[in-house]
């Protein structure tokens, strides 16, 4: 092992436990931990409040845990090749590593960035730390020809069967001291909120995986579809922004599954979890493989199909104020808390594209804007899964009926009732119509009564669907 040190570059990997990218330097030599605000981190986080106010909590508690290793985080602004180039004569570094991006803008960044350093004679290290498996790894196990795995089933598969590497040994890192100069560590103000930053926000997700295997993953195949049952992991935040890695997840949950003495539900429950998990992996290896699916549909055929940029009910879309209420409880609760319930989400994002035709690309930038979580190939990912114009392979899109889904999901209507306060105080028998009615049977005299249904979404699904038929198969 060489003394110089070796750069490594944090960006959505907040954390020191676990950590592909620290292995990776590590194995170089000592390293110079930095973090660098460029333009394009700068946009992510000026575009959601709440992102902002997470991810700065989360450079707070990271600079705090390396403190008490004598180290400190090394922030600069800037173009990062510039930044990086900097920091290695100063410091005498060699080269520098960082984790892979998966969306295509930063993959694009990534290409460029180590095109720069490779040309000042610098050696540069792209890290898969995000995935629980990296891209390569399933790709090496696909038996026909072709990069990465287009279709979900034959990934989860070899997904299920691949073991997943560990770096649990934090306190064998070797990191500089703390006298390298530094600029200020980013504040949420910079990015236009004023919260006070939340220490220790990777020791918060660990309590969250721990409290979850412990108390609520037996009944995550119920909470997962009822969104009234708020049990699911609440780790998407969290891993998208790398303050718990994808690993220790998977290698929680499979060792939890291999119990003797799980109850058959909580293995059925796992079982579910590690899945949703694959999925994870799933759409980063797509992305990764196939990047220009940020702009097009992965399906080739349904490239050049008409969406909609605009329709009268968008807005109330926007806002919450559809007149379907289940579709409606989700946009606010994601409204009020930057989070919305996995299922929940599927059926709002169906109602947008189906029931208005609009289409997927103006759906994931608006919930862009809401979202805490920073997950652009994963959102692409499944809005297009959802469009029925990605890695979905079913025939034809699966169109959610929002009145059948909340009747199934939600019978007593506590989720609705949570976040629709014009219907907290209605009998459900008011506003209870039948699954195939136009309209709910609602009162619309009061001055904050819920609207009627902005669409009839039997009659715009069927001609949605006669549409997509026509064009899929001509």
């Amino acid at each position: 092992m060489t003394d110089r040190p070796f750069i490594y570059r944090f960006t959505k990997d907040l954390r020191l436990d676990d950590h592909a990218g620290l292995a990776a330097a590590a194995s170089r030599g000592s390293i110079v931990p930095l973090l660098v605000v460029d333009a394009a981190l700068e946009a992510r986080l000026k575009a959601s409040q709440r992102r902002a106010e997470f991810f700065c909590s989360a450079v707070t508690a990271l600079d705090s845990e390396l403190r008490e290793r004598g180290s400190r985080l090394v922030v600069r602004r800037g173009d990062p090749s510039a930044a990086i180039v900097r920091i290695a004569r100063e410091t005498g570094a060699y080269g520098a590593a960082w984790n892979a991006s998966y969306d295509s803008g930063g993959i694009q960044r990534d290409r460029e960035l180590q095109s720069a350093l490779e040309e000042s004679a610098l050696e540069a290290a792209i890290v898969h730390d995000a995935p629980a498996i990296a891209p390569e790894e399933s790709a090496a196990a696909r038996s026909s020809g072709g990069p990465g795995y287009r279709a979900f089933a034959p990934y989860f598969d070899v997904w299920c069967g691949l073991p997943v590497a560990s770096h649990e040994y934090p306190l064998l890192l070797r990191f500089v001291s703390a006298e390298i100069e530094s600029e200020p560590l980013p504040a949420s103000k910079d990015f236009g909120s004023a919260a006070e930053p939340v220490m220790a926000v990777a020791q918060q997700a660990r309590v969250l995986l721990d409290r979850f295997l412990r108390y609520a993953a037996a009944q995550y195949s119920a909470a997962v579809n009822f969104p009234a049952d708020d049990r699911t992991s609440h780790l998407s935040t969290h891993l998208s922004f790398g303050t718990i890695s994808a690993r220790s997840v998977v290698c929680r949950a499979r060792e939890r599954l291999s119990d003797p003495f799980a109850l058959s539900e909580e293995r059925h429950s796992l079982r579910l979890f590690l899945r949703s998990l694959a999925h994870r992996d799933f759409f980063l290896q797509l992305s990764w493989f196939h990047p220009s699916t940020h702009d097009e549909p992965l399906q080739e055929k349904m490239r050049g199909f008409d969406w909609a940029r605009a329709h009268p009910a968008l807005e109330a879309w926007r806002s919450g104020t559809t007149g379907y209420p289940l579709v409606d409880a989700g946009v606010r609760q994601l409204h009020a808390t930057g989070w919305m319930h996995p299922h929940v989400r599927a059926v709002a994002a169906s109602w947008l594209c189906f029931d208005m035709g609009i289409d997927w690309r103006v759906g994931r930038d608006e919930w862009d804007r809401w979202l805490i979580e920073d997950d652009v190939a994963l959102a692409t990912g499944n809005w297009q899964w959802i469009a029925g114009v990605g890695a979905d392979m079913a025939q034809y899109p699966r169109i959610y009926n929002p009145e059948r889904q909340r009747h199934r999901y939600d019978p007593a209507g506590a989720y609705v009732r949570q976040w629709i306060p014009e219907l907290a105080r209605v009998p459900m028998e008011i506003w209870r119509g039948s699954t195939e009615s136009p309209q709910l049977m609602l009162a619309l005299y009061a001055g904050e009564a819920y609207p009627q249904p902005a669409v009839d979404h039997a009659s715009v699904a069927r001609a949605f669907l006669s549409r997509y038929r026509a064009f899929a198969s001509s």
